[in-house]
């Protein structure tokens, strides 16, 4: 049984007075536990909308995903919480870091719906910053960070509760090519660990390491 699989997943978006567009059409994929697939694809294609169904961000117009065979696509609010909040970890393309928070306090704040205590979350975020070579950096506003360190941070938020798989959409499309080195080594740690990463992106160097591309093209999985 795989740990992630999409059967027959179509996405469509009506808007008020036009014609329907389908952002996904009978997409069906499949991804082992500690595997490493890259969603490729022109922009349009439908790389994010497919990651959103994956992650439970978005629910299929039709078709289903399926988590260690239970399927969650149409699963109440509360069941697609529990699998965001236990199983997933994900690193949106603009960070989407809170401004106002330190880096140590943005990478601690998914543990806040945990049973674990402040101290313990502190340190668990500070190790997460070691682990991406942030810790000096743990005290800075995200305003104070460089791109490459801001997607770094995302990162080690993704990462801070252990995941069994980590979502990406395109990691390296806004850092220069040192960082995206950086970003590529952290994720091939997480491979190491027998994570399963699920990459979207336009880099090629996020196509070499991957044990499956998917390719889209106008919604629909061509390659």
């Amino acid at each position: 049984m795989s740990l992630l699989e999409g059967q027959d997943l179509c996405r469509k978006y009506q808007l008020s007075g036009q014609d329907p567009v389908w952002a996904l059409r009978d997409v069906s994929c499949r991804m082992e536990a500690g595997s490493w697939t890259t969603i490729a694809g022109p922009s349009g294609s439908g790389k994010s909308s497919l990651l959103a169904l994956l992650a439970a961000l978005d629910r299929p117009t039709s078709g289903k995903v399926l988590v260690g065979g239970e399927n969650i696509s149409f699963a109440t609010d509360v069941v697609q919480a529990r699998y965001r909040r236990n199983r997933i970890g994900i690193v949106f393309q603009e960070y989407q870091l809170l401004e106002q928070l330190s880096a140590l306090e943005n990478v601690a704040m998914p543990l806040l719906v945990t049973n674990m205590k402040g101290k313990t979350r502190r340190e668990r975020a500070r190790q997460l910053l070691a682990a991406v070579g942030l810790e000096a950096r743990a005290a800075h506003l995200p305003r104070q960070l460089s791109g490459g360190e801001r997607q770094r941070v995302a990162l080690a938020r993704a990462l801070v509760h252990d995941p069994d798989i980590l979502f990406a959409d395109e990691p390296t499309s806004n850092i220069d090519q040192k960082a995206a080195r950086q970003v590529l080594d952290i994720l091939h740690g997480v491979k190491d660990r027998g994570r399963t990463l699920v990459i979207v992106s336009h880099d090629p160097q996020m196509l070499v390491p991957a044990d499956q591309v998917l390719t889209l093209e106008d919604g629909r999985l061509v390659s």
